[in-house]
C-alpha cells in the first residue's frame, strides 16, 4: 500500500551536523537530515519502518492528514521547536516495497511433500526452498527486490 504523508522540514541554520529537523505529525515521528534531500529520505525511512512495525502489531496505518489538519497537528505538538515555521512537503512511502527491501530475514516453514517427490528433488539437486519461493512469488504476482 502506498501512502503520502505531510512532513515538515525545518532548517535550523545553526551549523550543527544535522541542521534539517523533520516532523511527520501523523506518525509522531521526529528525525533529522544533513540536507533537505537527506531529510526527505530520513522521513521516508522512518515512515516506512513505523508503518511495517504497525502492520506487524496488527495496528492500522494512520490516514494522512490534509494540509490544514497537518498544520493544526504540528502546532499542537510544539514543545521546543515550532515545525510549522518549516517547509511543508509530502513524502510518499510504498509499505509493501519497503517491507521487501528491509524485512529480508528468512522464516523456517515446514512443508509436507510426498516421499517420492522429495526423493526426486534431492536426486536432481533441486533446492526445494528456492523453488517454493519462486512459485509463491509467481502465484502472488510479486517480485523480489534486488
Amino acid at each position: 500500500m502506498k501512502q503520502v504523508y505531510p512532513t515538515f522540514i525545518l532548517n535550523t541554520n545553526d551549523g550543527s551536523e544535522h541542521p534539517f529537523l523533520v516532523c511527520v505529525p501523523d506518525m509522531d515521528i521526529l528525525t533529522e537530515g544533513d540536507s533537505f534531500a537527506d531529510a526527505i529520505e530520513m522521513a521516508r525511512d522512518a515512515i516506512g519502518l513505523a508503518g511495517i512495525s504497525m502492520e506487524d502489531n496488527k495496528q492500522e496505518l494512520p490516514v494522512p492528514s490534509d494540509q490544514m489538519a497537518a498544520i493544526k497537528k504540528v502546532k499542537q505538538d510544539i514543545e521546543d521547536i515550532d515545525f510549522s515555521k518549516g517547509i511543508l512537503t509530502y513524502v510518499d512511502v510504498d509499505f509493501s516495497e519497503y517491507r521487501k527491501k528491509m524485512d529480508t530475514k528468512t522464516v523456517r516453514r515446514n512443508v509436507a511433500l510426498p516421499s517420492w517427490l522429495n526423493y526426486e528433488a534431492e536426486h536432481s539437486g533441486i533446492n526445494v526452498s528456492r523453488v517454493l519461493q519462486e512459485a509463491l512469488m509467481e502465484v502472488l504476482n510479486v517480485k523480489k527486490n534486488i
